[in-house]
């Protein structure tokens, strides 16, 4: 990216510590910017509020709130909410109900980095 083209900012949701680490190095990797890092749909909810990043990756099962809930907390306030759900095989209708509730795509763990990296760029119209 050059000039003064902001570089996109990543809100990276899972409970688990290996994959907010694995999933937040791709992006950096990638030229994003990992502006926060949240281990439940609660702490997601509040770190999007604050930071309104362009993308967020978004585990489907975590405790204290699901990454289906933080979705159905964040789109009504933040409609353009840019918001891909990260799924372990097997939860294709969870998958449907976060769609329909305003997720914008999906990936199924476990995943090359290129599939996330296109989702990811389909959906910021990125062409790196």
């Amino acid at each position: 990216m050059e000039g003064d083209e902001q570089m996109p900012t990543v809100l990276v949701v899972d409970d688990t510590l290996f994959m907010r680490v694995a999933i937040s190095n791709m992006f950096t990797e990638w030229g994003y910017e990992v502006v926060g890092k949240a281990a439940n749909g609660k702490e997601a909810v509040a770190m999007y509020r604050e930071l309104q990043p362009d993308l967020v990756t978004m585990d489907v099962t975590m405790p204290v709130m699901t990454g289906i809930a933080a979705v159905k907390t964040i789109i009504p306030e933040f409609p353009n909410a840019k918001i891909i759900m990260i799924t372990a095989l097997g939860q294709q209708k969870l998958i449907v109900e976060a769609i329909e509730s305003g997720a914008k795509d999906f990936i199924t763990k476990p995943f090359e980095p290129e599939r996330l990296k296109f989702v990811v760029d389909q959906l910021l119209g990125q062409n790196c």
